[in-house]
């Protein structure tokens, strides 16, 4: 027998067609992000393979201040930079601090050298004169060895005190290349010395000492030339070399300055020193015009005193340039145009030094006599770069003419080798020239440069 199980056939053992039927279930609504953590987590390693979360240091307040100025030049680690970025976005005071500095370090640039323009001096001064005009005037012939006073002047300034006993080589040709090593306090008595023959010539306390310790000076020592030098007065300056004690030739009066000044200390010999070039310039700028003719008294020769006050500014510059070179510091040649009136003065001189020379017997070009003013073989020795020039040189006699017509040879070479040659600096037979013609006519002019060096 049997009964009835559902109406309608729906029940949980089957329907009308006879199958089976699941049970019914009611769909439950899918939780927020459900899904995606279902999708993704079987993608993620297991907890035990899984990196840690890099914790940032904890810095406090006065820390993280203490870094906005290696932050603001970038030079802190990843971790500090961060650490101070994130404290910028929740402190104001530091966050303005930091602006500041960002700005500051804007207005750094790469370090630049110190030392001052060579063309500034001259630069500032003829923008000074062009606005008021010196009542008294420096001569132009003194002009080089003022600046080159001052550049030197500066250069013992900038090195102190400590440096006075450092060695420098000094370098000159006499025959042969010849060096020796002196103090630095040495290398400015020697041009103490040297220039106190100038100031021998103008009737001046010898080598910056005091005038009372010297013989009556008739009233020219100091300032008392006056302006428009006349005759009689160039006569009492002439006389006036023979006043002092210590010899003529520079090599003998360097060492009896060294005997009496040794025990000096050095901003005392660089004092007498800078107090005799300040008297050399302002004497001969009172004197005027008159003055340029006297003639300095080297012993073994003479030079006028506008050519006197050329040949200190070159040796002031080579021997500034070799303190400079012995201690590692920077230094530059004169300006162009008191490199050109030096070189000028070399040019001048080649004529008579090669005359000695072949007088010695020490050329190996052939000598050709030919009558004062008379032209003879020339040279043209052709000097490049800022100062340069070209100079035709007599080669047969320094009273011939030189000229283009009778040029033999044509040398040339760069200023600042061409007046290291002339120092003594540079041995002839190595230094780079182009040369064109007689190449005994050449090698005798390159080594007669070379003779005009001294101590």
């Amino acid at each position: 027998m049997s009964g009835p199980a559902f109406h309608n056939g729906d029940g949980p053992h089957g329907g009308d067609d006879g199958e089976p039927r699941v049970p019914y279930q009611r769909e439950q609504p899918e939780q927020p992000g459900t899904r995606e953590t279902r999708e993704t987590a079987h993608r993620q390693p297991p907890a035990e393979t899984r990196q840690p979360v890099p914790q940032l240091p904890h810095y406090d307040h006065r820390t993280l201040k203490s870094l906005l100025g290696a932050w603001a030049l970038s030079v802190c680690s990843h971790d500090e930079a961060l650490a101070v970025e994130v404290h910028l976005t929740d402190c104001a005071t530091c966050a303005d601090e930091a602006l500041r500095l960002r700005d500051a370090v804007g207005l750094l640039h790469q370090e630049d050298s110190l030392d001052l323009d060579p063309l500034l001096r001259a630069r500032v001064l003829e923008g000074c004169l062009g606005r008021r005009p010196a009542r008294i005037p420096v001569p132009e012939w003194a002009g080089p060895f003022d600046a080159e006073a001052a550049r030197l002047d500066a250069l013992l300034r900038d090195l102190g005190d400590g440096y006075w006993r450092a060695p420098v080589e000094l370098k000159w040709h006499d025959g042969e290349q010849r060096s020796t090593e002196f103090t630095v306090a040495q290398v400015i008595g020697h041009l103490t010395a040297v220039d106190s023959l100038i100031a021998r010539s103008l009737g001046l306390p010898p080598d910056g000492g005091d005038p009372s310790a010297d013989p009556p000076r008739s009233g020219l020592g100091g300032l008392g030339l006056g302006i428009g030098m006349g005759i009689a007065s160039r006569a009492r300056l002439r006389n006036a070399r023979n006043m002092g004690d210590f010899p003529l030739t520079p090599v003998e009066r360097t060492a009896a300055h060294w005997a009496t000044h040794s025990m000096l200390p050095g901003a005392t010999v660089r004092s007498l020193w800078r107090e005799q070039s300040h008297s050399l310039v302002r004497t001969v700028s009172f004197a005027g015009g008159g003055a340029a003719g006297l003639d300095v008294d080297y012993g073994s020769f003479a030079l006028p005193l506008e050519d006197a006050f050329l040949d200190r500014a070159f040796e002031c510059w080579i021997h500034a340039s070799d303190i400079a070179e012995a201690v590692d510091y920077p230094y530059d040649p004169p300006a162009p145009r008191n490199l050109n009136r030096i070189i000028d003065l070399a040019a001048r001189l080649l004529p008579e030094a090669l005359a000695d020379r072949r007088r010695a017997g020490l050329t190996t070009s052939p000598t050709h006599l030919v009558t004062a003013g008379t032209p003879g073989r020339s040279l043209l020795l052709e000097v490049e770069g800022k100062g340069g020039g070209q100079w035709y040189l007599p080669l047969d006699s320094p009273g011939a003419v030189a000229s283009p017509e009778e040029m033999v040879a044509h040398v040339a070479m760069d200023c600042v080798e061409f007046c290291q040659l002339a120092a003594g600096h540079i041995e002839p037979d190595r230094i780079a020239v182009g040369q064109i013609g007689d190449r005994d006519v050449i090698r005798d002019v390159l080594f007669a440069t070379a003779s005009l060096s001294r101590l």
